[in-house]
């Protein structure tokens, strides 16, 4: 027995030398199905090209450098310490991992001390009590992996923890970007009623005075109904807003996790004006997606994973070999169980050879190879829409600017223009009808150049989620 040990101990330790060699395909990047460069502009005039030396790229930006209004920034840290989806993101990290140490540890022997005794009688009436006791450690049904089925399994549990840690910093990257659009729109709609509530303010002086007029005779009935439809308008567009906006509250507090602070809007006609700039990102090339992007990196370990469960697949194709080995002692009295001339081994290494199985391990194969195409088809797929969304972000850069510059020069016009329609009115130069055309002109300008304002903001939000930003932190 002295020497049997030691011997099987070595061949234990050739079979472990031997053991692990993958079968999984060699795994190469898929090639980014996207143009090289970004569309050009209307602006620029040429494709985007790299970030100058010295210019920051955006997934290097902390959201806190980005996002420097402090009311924004206490909503995002408010959202980050409660969001329900943040929270669901980062247990399944926890799961995930947990998942890859399961799957680790059919690696390694699993050792256990086993200890038991009986106690029979064979047959009624013949003889006496049968009795046996043992105390023993033993190793039960390790698997040496010869041809790598436990390593690629471990390789694909890795990468889904891997893509699951990606996940939650898309979710990051999500939520705060939601957050920052969101409490834009509560700053714009803020903007928007105080506007109305001046145009309705307006209209209802404009109908007293149309009334005023009417009960003289200066005026016929059809300006005075139509100062009275113009003032109804500005109401019912005042009652739309009001609900627009606690719409948007309540959005926002989703996202939250809390109620929204009544501090954290602030109200007046140029609202949006008072919210601090976001520093302009550089885009880049389509490639630096590849490395920026979370979710295209959440893609590629999910390609990863699908590629390991390949070799997985392959290596049930050959012979599966588990080893049980025990060593401890035993006697036919429990007095005796640690005595001289008690121990007890048992060596039994198994090999399972897969002759025929109906075709199930060709099936596996085969699903685990459409697996993996269609882990590619998504990882393309998702590079597509990275590209999509960015080269979206910097064709409302490149336009929105000059868009909102030409709303406001009209807005200042329909104001002059208002202002001379007045004194026109008043000096009975125009009619009714001019002045009123002149008012709704002048409330549709401004309701625009506030809206296209917040477009400007929240495209310069979504540019920076484009880019891979949001989910680093200082």
């Amino acid at each position: 027995m002295n020497n049997f040990i030691p011997s099987r101990l070595a061949a234990l330790a050739a079979a472990l030398v031997l053991a692990g060699c993958s079968m999984a395909p060699t795994y190469e990047r898929p090639a980014a199905p996207v143009p090289a460069a970004f569309p050009a502009t209307p602006v620029d005039g040429a494709a985007a090209r790299a970030p100058a030396a010295g210019t920051t790229a955006a997934v290097d930006i902390a959201w806190q450098d980005f996002f420097t209004d402090p009311r924004l920034a206490g909503l995002i840290r408010t959202a980050l310490d409660n969001n329900r989806d943040l929270r669901v993101a980062i247990k399944n990290i926890e799961v995930a991992q947990a998942q890859f140490r399961i799957t680790r540890s059919a690696q390694a022997p699993n050792l256990s001390l086993n200890a038991g005794g009986t106690r029979q009688r064979p047959m009624p009436f013949v003889g006496g009590v049968g009795e046996s006791d043992y105390v023993n450690v033993g190793i039960s049904a390790w698997e040496l992996d010869f041809f790598g089925r436990i390593e690629s399994l471990k390789d694909a549990a890795l990468a889904q923890y891997l893509a699951t840690e990606e996940t939650r910093k898309t979710v990051q990257t999500s939520l705060i970007a939601a957050v920052a659009n969101g409490w834009l729109a509560l700053i714009a709609d803020e903007e928007s009623l105080d506007i109305t509530r001046q145009t309705l303010a307006t209209r209802e002086e404009g109908l007293k005075l149309s009334k005023l007029r009417f009960d003289n005779g200066v005026i016929s009935e059809i300006d005075m109904r139509l100062a009275e439809s113009l003032a109804e308008g500005a109401r019912a567009t005042y009652a739309q807003q009001q609900r627009v906006r606690m719409q948007d509250e309540n959005a926002l507090a989703l996202l939250l996790g809390a109620p929204v602070p009544p501090e954290a809007v602030k109200v007046g006609t140029n609202a949006l004006a008072s919210v601090q700039p976001m520093p302009d990102v550089p885009a880049g090339l389509p490639s630096d997606l590849l490395a920026n992007r979370p979710d295209v990196r959440t893609a590629e370990q999910q390609l990863l994973a699908a590629n390991a469960n390949i070799g997985a697949a392959r290596a049930n194709f050959f012979p599966r070999i588990t080893l049980t080995a025990n060593y401890g002692t035993a006697s036919n009295e429990l007095s005796g169980l640690f005595e001289s001339g008690s121990k007890a081994w048992s060596f039994a290494p198994s090999l399972v050879l897969p002759i025929f199985d109906a075709g199930r391990n060709r099936a596996t194969l085969d699903t685990a190879w459409a697996n993996r195409d269609i882990a590619v088809a998504q990882y393309e797929k998702s590079v597509q829409s990275a590209f999509r969304e960015v080269a979206d972000a910097l064709a409302a850069r490149a336009t929105l600017s000059e868009q909102l510059r030409a709303l406001r020069a009209q807005a200042d016009a329909e104001e002059k223009r208002f202002r001379l329609s007045v004194l026109r009115y008043r000096n009975g130069v125009a009619n009714a009808l001019d002045l009123q055309d002149a008012q709704r002109s002048l409330f549709t300008a401004q309701l625009a150049a506030t809206q296209t304002r917040l477009d400007q903001l929240q495209s310069q939000v979504l540019l920076y989620k484009a880019l891979g930003g949001g989910w680093t932190s200082r």
